[in-house]
């Protein structure tokens, strides 16, 4: 196989070249994980805070941004007064739209360190709010962003002169001794083939003396040592991250938006609850259902319309009859009934004819003729009533006052003794039926939580003494029962027990799910800084959760907003 020396030499070339593009550093130098994205830059920015109030104020395009809310609640206050001492003199900050405060400050698009003292009055009282802004100097753009191709070509010549001038002589000589003794070694196994060994001579040279992008001291492409982020200019635009210790930084604009608020923690001692299933029905006070007493034909009632579901109807109100059917046996029998009816009723009015003609000459007397006109009447009353048995349906009235909630009606259906066509239920007047695995002998209100998350107040019935399915059934009254409240949902009550135990009270929503499962709350830590903590919680009602470990007294944490926080990343 024969290699010509001028390959040899182009490959070794394109080696060097290769080579000296991949990036190094060195002591004194940091690059940084290239997979890594580049935390978002901060804007120049000063925090201040009181036991009430604190205060943000943000640089940015030649204007301060003054933020300023409650400690406890996280709550904008949108209605002080505020003044700041700046290197121009004091100044009035004045009030936006979206509940901040602007001052013009032309000096803040100068890089240093302005000590800015603001005044905040608010309900006749005034708090001082010593802030420093410190604007950094604009960092300076890349060689290869821009600059002309024979100032990279100096960059490049300078970093391999400093590479150079750091590198150890030792470790030189004992790399360069290897490769040597590597071109030796491949010269005797070849025969000692010239353009070969050239290649690899120049390889060597290039590998060892390439000049890669080295950083010196001096040279700083790394984070801000004090932030953890990189240092932005004054008009930078601020975006919420998650930082590497895995707190969050939101700022204010963001938090705003997102309705972020806060309460103090309060340790107290709390009634221990239970959570039981249960189910919306009927008050059975306040509902009813419509059955036939005897099996017939239905017909819709002189609306001719059946009533549809949700139509609200009024107790007495006629939904629907029922024709019973009549056998053809029943039918004969009632023939030959109505017609010896028809017979005695023909001799009754003859006889009462008679009777009349006879009375006025005394020889019938006037008892004989009331007899004889009270058994005409009777059998009269008889045929009559014989006669309605095939014609009169029975009318179907609804018991109570309230909505048509089932409906089983259709017109020429076979009704069968007892069964249900309409069932009517008043919706203010709701149940809950809860069953209870333990024996409560706690008989104070409730609260139940809907599968949506709204939240109902129960007002205890009573319960039962028989077990059904080994559990205990409850009753409750649904205070205020919303209009879209059905029977048969499934609800989750929350019983208090006599137990109580000590800890904190927080609203559901400040317990969120973090990427390991675990129960987690955000605490207000620094104005703009949100940190995780772990916590054990216990069911208290529908709307709080018992914190029992986790988090101490006192801490601010948030109730509002927790969930769109855990988001951030």
């Amino acid at each position: 196989m024969t290699i010509r020396l001028p390959a040899a030499l182009g490959a070794a070339v394109l080696t060097f070249g290769l080579w000296s593009a991949t990036p190094r550093a060195h002591e004194g130098h940091d690059h940084g994980d290239a997979g890594k994205s580049a935390p978002a830059a901060q804007a120049p920015r000063g925090t201040s805070s009181t036991d009430g109030l604190e205060l943000v104020a943000v640089a940015r395009n030649g204007t301060v941004t003054v933020f300023v809310d409650r400690v406890s609640t996280n709550e904008p206050v949108t209605d002080a007064s505020v003044t700041a001492e700046t290197p121009e003199g004091t100044a009035t900050v004045t009030a936006a739209a979206d509940g901040s405060y602007r001052l013009d400050a032309h000096w803040s698009e100068k890089p240093g360190e302005y000590d800015v003292p603001f005044t905040v009055t608010t309900n006749g009282a005034s708090d001082t709010f010593p802030v420093t802004l410190t604007v950094p100097v604009p960092p300076v753009a890349p060689a290869g962003a821009g600059t002309p191709a024979w100032a990279a070509g100096l960059a490049v010549a300078h970093d391999f002169r400093q590479h150079l001038g750091q590198a150890d002589p030792l470790a030189m000589i004992i790399g360069g001794a290897g490769f040597l003794l590597g071109v030796v070694v491949t010269l005797l196994v070849r025969g000692r083939r010239l353009a070969p060994a050239l290649g690899i001579l120049v390889l060597a040279a290039g590998l060892l003396f390439g000049p890669p992008a080295f950083a010196h001291e001096e040279h700083d492409h790394g984070e801000s040592a004090a932030t953890g982020m990189p240092m932005a200019s004054a008009g930078a635009q601020d975006l919420a991250q998650r930082m590497p210790d895995g707190s969050v930084f939101v700022p204010k604009p963001t938090q705003r938006i997102l309705t972020v608020r806060t309460i103090v923690t309060a340790s107290d001692l709390l009634a221990r609850t239970t959570e039981l299933p249960g189910r919306i029905i009927a008050d059975p006070n306040g509902s009813g259902v419509v059955q036939s007493s005897v099996g017939g034909r239905l017909s819709p009632p002189a609306s001719e319309a059946f009533p549809r579901l949700g139509t609200r109807v009024k107790k007495g109100e006629v939904l629907a009859t029922v024709t019973p059917p009549v056998q053809a046996v029943d039918v004969s029998d009632m023939r030959q009934r109505q017609g010896e009816l028809d017979q005695q009723i023909t001799i009754m009015e003859r006889r009462v004819d008679r009777f009349r003609k006879l009375a006025p000459g005394g020889s019938v007397s006037q008892v004989q003729l009331d007899d004889a006109q009270a058994e005409l009447k009777g059998l009269t009353d008889r045929r009559v009533a014989l006669d309605g048995v095939r014609q009169q349906p029975e009318a179907l009235v609804a018991p109570v006052s309230g909505v048509v909630a089932e409906a089983n009606a259709v017109a020429g259906q076979m009704a069968s003794p007892g069964a249900m066509v309409f069932h009517i239920v008043d919706p203010a007047r709701l149940w809950v039926e809860a069953l209870s695995f333990d024996a409560l002998a706690s008989t104070q209100d409730a609260t139940a939580r809907l599968a949506d998350g709204r939240v109902l107040t129960l007002k205890y019935m009573g319960a039962g003494l028989a077990d059904r399915s080994q559990a205990v059934p409850m009753h409750f009254a649904v205070q205020d029962a919303p209009a879209e409240l059905r029977t048969g949902q499934f609800v989750t009550v929350l019983a208090a027990t006599d137990t109580q135990q000590k800890g904190l009270a927080l609203p559901r929503a400040s317990v969120v799910r973090g990427s390991n499962g675990q129960n987690i709350v955000y605490e207000h830590t620094q104005p703009e800084r949100f940190e995780p903590r772990e916590v054990q919680v216990e069911p208290l009602d529908a709307t709080r959760l018992l914190v029992v470990s986790g988090v101490s007294p006192g801490k601010r944490i948030v109730t509002q907003g927790a969930e769109l926080l855990n988001q951030v990343r």
